[in-house]
């Protein structure tokens, strides 16, 4: 029972992956799906390795391969999940000291973290209160206007909690690089969560100043390697067209609750289940 809890975890993890495509259209749409496919799989395989792990070492179907076999694979996997989650907690918590290091000033009744650098760029980095960080090029260059767009941009990230979010879904990235997709989905996942904090931002100002705001932001060509990675804005400088059109088209419809959605969340606690008809 044991492996054909692993094999079967396995095999429904690999399958979805690979039916994933690159598609355009609606990024609420998109979103759901992208989101389902990224992180069903390694959510289903933890789940999995959990209950073997909680049924133990001996398993009554096929001695050593059911038992002993499926335990050590079931520990290697969540041992390994553990040390990358460390490793993230780590890695946070030192860049977050650093960045509580910066002067930190109100700008518009926002306080910031002021990075001292001739290149533009603002970002939330952080966890459930993340710090709001922006460069002091982008406040000698922005206009009020344009300034104002880059903060309602940045407050639709904490809006939506993305740094916490982020945080697991990069988690889940690490512990499942081997499954097909792995880095399309994570790319399609940022440059859909960038369209989300866009269409937020873009309804309390103009999405034109918005839209110019990310073009001088953009062209600017800096980047702090250590902040785009910790923010996950990484190799996604190609996308920036398909940001700018979504900002200058028509407004799209926000995500609607969707009952299938969860329900494929429920089966992820499936595994778990298994426990319960263990002797």
């Amino acid at each position: 029972m044991h492996l054909i809890l692993i094999v079967a975890a396995l095999s429904l993890a690999w399958h979805l992956r690979r039916r994933w495509s690159y598609s355009k259209g609606n990024w609420a749409e998109r979103w759901q799906r992208s989101l389902l496919l990224f992180a069903f799989p390694p959510m289903l395989l933890i789940m999995s390795s959990i209950a073997v792990f909680c049924m133990g070492p001996y398993g009554q179907m096929v001695g050593f391969w059911d038992g002993k076999l499926s335990y050590i694979l079931a520990v290697l996997f969540l041992g390994q999940a553990a040390f990358f989650f460390l490793k993230l907690v780590w890695e946070a918590r030192l860049f977050l000291l650093q960045i509580r290091t910066y002067p930190r000033k109100k700008i518009a009744e926002v306080p910031v973290r002021i990075l001292t650098t001739p290149g533009l760029f603002a970002a939330i980095i952080g966890f459930w209160q993340p710090e709001f960080v922006v460069s002091s090029g982008l406040l000698q260059t922005l206009d009020r206007d344009h300034l104002e767009a880059v903060f309602a941009h940045e407050r639709a990230h904490y809006h939506y909690r993305d740094t916490f979010w982020f945080f697991w879904l990069g988690w889940l990235r690490q512990i499942t690089a081997w499954l097909p997709h792995t880095k399309a989905l994570w790319e399609e996942l940022l440059i859909l969560r960038e369209l989300r904090a866009d269409a937020k931002a873009a309804g309390e100002v103009d999405s034109l100043l918005l839209a110019e705001a990310l073009l001088l932001v953009a062209s600017s060509g800096y980047r702090h390697f250590d902040i785009m990675c910790l923010i996950g804005a990484v190799e996604l400088q190609h996308r920036l067209e398909e940001r700018i059109e979504a900002l200058l088209g028509a407004p799209q419809s926000p995500i609607k609750a969707n009952h299938w959605f969860l329900a494929w969340w429920l089966l992820t606690l499936l595994p778990l289940l298994t426990v319960l008809f263990h002797t």
